[in-house]
């Protein structure tokens, strides 16, 4: 039957092709000036729908993980100093362009925080949408048989005796204990399972949100700092008591948790003999800690895996070493100075090294006050014949060498110096009997004595040292809790396949009941037909095969032909 179409004068019918192929048209803009315009409201649109999608979504994280890449690479100012500054005095040309990158502050420089805040955006935008949707999904239940079965991935049908109403009965019931979510849509059971997978991917993409803010706001509010103490000494939880102190860009002193400890004891021990010689088998350090200003006091210990944990703030047990316990008199037999004084260790042997400071107190025989510097090298275990380092890192035949100087340290110039080193700009060494600088090795108990009646020093012996990290990084939970989170919801979204199941139950021509059962999955997967031939075969033995139209009613030699295979495969002609 040809169509029948009312007359169209042929300039209008080429006016409209015109029209047609000016859209179709890749000429320029200027040769095209009726084509309409997005307008700021239609490119604000289309720039949210491209930030938002997936896509950018993932390469805004690729960005983000390579933008990290320099921070562990190159010195930051908020970490090290030190280390920046040396960076600085070897790379003359690299620095001042590192400078201008901010790659010295990576985390806290311009692009960063723009990468990090548009990966917000990108997540946020991405979830709300499809969050809605998903609580749309659970709301609704799942659409009807599609009208031709035989056009889905799984298929299968068989004929039965039993009534349409009973076979629909028991489809959802079956479909119901294995956890579809089923009803009766008509002539035929919907059915569909799976929601987890999409459930697992927002919760891997709100487990990701909660895991970045976490670690901004540890980042921001975050404090970190190291306190040497020795055994009998105390620390309380202040920023004046640290040793070095670095925190975030947020934090305050009010945030510290108010806590303080003193170190009782340092306990070490170590393999005597065999390849791991030298090895710490014990490393602790026992400690009484109160909790705030006026809090109890607690026994407790502190081991390299197994910190103490006090409220946000946990501390950590991260160095040991010795502390010679020092007196020093004058001419007169005046104590001077009665410290144990940390020597800061060289090698796995605990080969230390220091400067004992005499600052104040100290007057020579002429009753000039000076200051004292005494260079001082232990060796917790000597050994005849290797004077320059120790033989096993406990204290079994320690040695203390000293060399004196008298003068002045530098100490009121304004300059910052290591409490390790020994500026010798206007200080003198004492000098012995053959006008050599004096030199001398002390144990425990012995005396060094000063020339000219200067004095003296004695060693009394040996204290240990520990160092603590305090740590307080708020967020620390809730980014295990993200991390957590964002793992097992990844895992549901990859081996959760979620799919429907249809069954379809009506009366032949011949009033017997054929049955249809097809299965649909969301994705390519081989377990929807192995699941669908699970399901008939169960369903079968509920309502079993009738024979066939042409087969007699009394024949039953075929009927098990009649039975669904359950190893169900693609329809022909089916739709892949």
């Amino acid at each position: 039957m040809s169509k029948t179409t009312t007359g169209t004068p042929p300039e209008r019918v080429d006016d409209d092709l015109g029209a047609a192929g000016s859209q179709l048209s890749t000429a320029p803009k200027e040769d095209l000036p009726n084509l309409p315009s997005l307008g700021v409201l239609g490119w604000a649109r289309w720039l949210w729908r491209q930030l938002t999608s997936m896509r950018v979504a993932l390469l805004l994280l690729l960005l983000l993980s390579l933008g990290a890449i320099p921070g562990s690479l190159i010195p930051q100012s908020g970490t090290d100093e030190t280390k920046v500054a040396d960076f600085r005095k070897a790379h003359t040309f690299l620095a001042p362009v590192y400078d201008k990158l901010g790659l010295f502050h990576v985390y806290s420089s311009v692009w960063f925080s723009a990468i990090y805040m548009l990966l917000f955006v990108s997540l946020i935008g991405c979830i709300i949408p499809r969050s809605w949707q998903f609580v749309g999904q659970l709301r609704g239940r799942p659409p009807g048989a599609p009208k031709r079965l035989t056009r889905l991935p799984a298929y299968t049908t068989w004929r039965t005796q039993a009534e349409p109403e009973q076979v629909r009965a028991d489809a959802l019931a079956l479909l119901g204990r294995r956890r579809f979510r089923a009803h009766l849509a008509g002539d035929a059971v919907a059915a569909e399972k799976g929601y987890l997978r999409e459930f697992g991917n927002l919760a891997f993409h709100i487990a990701l949100i909660v895991l970045l803010t976490a670690f901004a706001w540890g980042q921001l509010f975050k404090s970190e700092g190291n306190k040497l103490v020795v055994e009998g000494d105390g620390f309380s939880n202040t920023t004046t008591q640290y040793d070095d102190f670095k925190s975030g860009n947020l934090f305050t002193a009010d945030d510290l948790v108010p806590f303080s400890f003193n170190l009782d004891k340092f306990t070490g021990t170590y393999e005597a003999s065999g390849p791991n010689q030298g090895t710490p088998r014990i490393y602790r350090a026992d400690i009484d800690y109160s909790k705030g200003a006026y809090g109890k006091q607690e026994k407790g210990s502190i081991s390299p895996n197994h910190p103490l944990s006090i409220g946000d703030a946990n501390v950590y047990l991260t160095a040991h070493g010795y502390a010679p316990l020092i007196t020093v008199r004058d001419g007169k037999g005046k104590v001077v100075y009665h410290q144990a004084v940390p020597l800061l260790p060289l090698d796995s042997n605990v080969t230390s090294t220091g400067v004992i400071k005499v600052l104040d107190g100290y007057r020579n025989p002429a009753g000039v006050q000076e200051q004292l510097g005494i260079k001082a090298f232990l060796l917790p275990t000597y050994t005849k014949g290797v004077e320059t380092a120790s033989t096993f890192p406990a204290l079994r035949n320690p040695v203390l060498n000293l060399e004196p100087y008298h003068g002045d340290l530098g100490v009121d110039s304004g300059i910052p110096q290591s409490v390790y080193q020994l500026d010798k700009t206007h200080v003198k060494g004492y000098k012995d009997a053959k006008g050599a600088q004096l030199r001398d090795n002390l144990r425990p108990g012995q005396t060094m004595k000063l020339p000219n009646g200067a004095g003296s020093i004695t060693y009394e012996g040996t204290k240990e040292w520990a160092n603590f990290q305090v740590v307080q990084q708020p967020g620390i939970d809730w980014a295990l809790g993200g991390a957590l989170v964002a793992i097992f919801g990844l895992a549901g979204s990859l081996f959760i396949q979620r799919r429907r199941v249809w069954v379809r139950a009506v009366k032949g021509a011949d009033g017997v009941t054929v049955v249809e059962m097809a299965g649909l999955g969301r994705s390519e997967s081989a377990k929807v037909p192995e699941e669908l031939g699970e399901l008939a075969g169960i369903l079968y033995d509920k309502a079993p095969g009738a024979p066939e139209p042409e087969q007699a009613p009394d024949d039953s030699s075929d009927q098990d032909d009649t039975t669904p295979d359950p190893h169900v495969v693609p329809a022909e002609g089916a739709e892949k």
